[in-house]
């Protein structure tokens, strides 16, 4: 086991879930809660990875955040070196790339809270800022448990962005997926197995997780009268 690979994979699975459970939570409130004529726009982007090939994103990002765009020679002339075949440049790509795992469950959640509710906070007097914190963000707080389980599988599991955006950089970019490609094109099947079966286990306990509690999913938590 390539444990320098590990802690890279887990230290970026563990940042990327971070920053998307903070982003998801306002983009998913404002589809819910907003009446913009930008929505379906909004919901095409952040969905698009799901089906976009890893592939073309990682070479696009490549292309923006490399020093041959304006957008990447600013950004290498304020860090001091590219985002590309970074960390941080694996940061990015993750985040854009699990984008949709984050957003999606929350989203549901928050649909699927009783509108009366919605309705009986804005009487009270909340606004878009207090209802999120104070109502809809409570009440679905187990959808929000289930897209931070998605969005770290999926980043643990990722392997085009990572190879386009980061190459195979030990200690910088080089994860876990990336090793399992190197030790299956050296013919090592052991060594494969032992990283395929650790990335194996890890998706097979989330699923179970959640599918063992379908409510995670899609459903608030069930609210009992004393």
């Amino acid at each position: 086991m390539d444990w320098q690979a590990l802690a890279l994979t887990m230290r970026l699975a563990a940042l990327t879930t971070l920053i998307l459970l903070a982003t998801a939570v306002p983009i998913a409130s404002w589809l819910v809660l907003g009446r913009s004529r930008l929505r379906p726009v909004v919901e095409a982007l952040t969905g698009l990875p799901l089906i976009l090939p890893p592939t073309v994103l990682g070479f696009y990002l490549l292309v923006l955040l490399g020093p041959r765009t304006a957008p990447g020679r600013l950004i290498s002339h304020m860090l001091g070196h590219p985002l590309a075949f970074s960390f941080a440049g694996l940061v990015v790509g993750s985040c854009l790339y699990s984008l949709p795992f984050a957003i999606q469950p929350i989203a549901a959640g928050f649909a699927a809270i009783d509108s009366n509710l919605l309705d009986a906070a804005r009487l009270l007097g909340a606004g878009r800022v207090r209802l999120v914190r104070t109502v809809l963000i409570p009440i679905a707080a187990r959808s929000l448990v289930a897209a931070g389980i998605l969005t770290f599988l999926h980043t643990v599991g990722e392997f085009g962005v990572v190879l386009m955006l980061g190459g195979d950089i030990p200690g910088a970019t080089r994860t876990l997926s990336i090793v399992l490609f190197n030790q299956v094109e050296n013919f090592d099947y052991a060594a494969a197995n032992r990283t395929a079966g650790l990335l194996l286990l890890l998706s097979l306990a989330a699923l179970a997780l959640i599918y063992g509690r379908p409510r995670l999913l899609t459903g608030p938590r069930e609210r009992t009268d004393a």
